[in-house]
């Protein structure tokens, strides 16, 4: 079992970069960390992950060239940045964790974050 705690996020201004942290509790190194983001309505939409050793990521096409996923086992931590950030950003971010290291739909993923409001301001 894991629990994830994330931090970071608010308001940021068009052009800013994001940093999310996901620290964790528990059998931290034995799971693939994803992230994800959703908007009022909308089901969760994966934004990429990394899997349980830290050396493999696994990115969405449609942010892929403005994203990067790390984790650091010893401290039990996992770290989003998004660069270039648009008004379109605006969601609830999450880290979640799953087993498989392709697992892409948040279904797949077992334990999830409180969650965090990003609002991006053109």
């Amino acid at each position: 079992q894991v629990q994830l705690v994330q931090s970071g996020g608010g308001l940021v201004e068009a052009g800013d970069s994001l940093s999310l942290s996901c620290g964790a509790s528990g059998r931290f190194s034995d799971y693939t960390i994803g992230w994800f983001r959703q908007t009022p309505g909308n089901k969760h939409v994966f934004l990429g992950a990394i899997n349980w050793r830290g050396d493999n990521t696994n990115y969405a096409a449609f942010v892929r060239d403005r994203i990067a996923i790390s984790r650091d086992n010893t401290k039990n931590a996992a770290w989003m940045q998004m660069n270039t950030l648009k008004p379109e950003d605006t969601a609830v971010y999450y880290c979640a964790a799953a087993w498989d290291a392709k697992a892409k739909q948040d279904h797949e993923y077992i334990y999830w974050s409180q969650g965090t409001q990003v609002t991006v301001s053109s």
